[in-house]
């Protein structure tokens, strides 16, 4: 078995439950203080990784502002869509923003110069077909 496809199985049914939950947690609060819980277990999950690393993570300067970048990123992409999933079907929504891999793809491209195969070019094609299905 190649080396990434476990950790990519976890990340598959960690992100499909984070797309699913959400639409509960915020039948009982609101979108605001459920992003206040969920940093809370961040921080939960930062912590264990911490101690993992016996409290020594790498220092690099431009690599720390990267991931602060990141965090904050993730953190507002995930408060957008505990909003839109208050109000929106949970499908509709999750299937919309699983699109967001489209973006990473493009700068992958434009700015890292990885190439894309013909292959590729129609699994893109196809997500944009999935979305506007999804969507009509």
């Amino acid at each position: 078995m190649k080396t990434w496809i476990l950790p990519a199985s976890v990340t598959l049914i960690c992100w499909g439950l984070w797309g699913f939950i959400p639409k509960i947690t915020t039948r009982y609060i609101s979108p605001m203080s459920a992003m206040i819980y969920e940093s809370l277990g961040a921080l939960m999950v930062g912590g264990i990784v911490l101690v993992l690393i016996d409290f020594r993570p790498e220092v690099h300067m431009k690599g720390i502002c990267l991931a602060i970048a990141t965090g904050m990123l993730g953190l507002t992409g995930g408060l957008g869509f505990l909003f839109a999933v208050k109000s929106g079907k949970v499908s509709v929504v999750a299937m919309f923003t699983s699109l967001s891999p489209l973006i990473t793809i493009a700068l992958g491209y434009l700015i890292l110069k990885e190439p894309l195969t013909i292959k590729e070019g129609l699994g893109i094609l196809s997500a944009f077909a999935a979305i506007f299905f999804f969507t009509i």
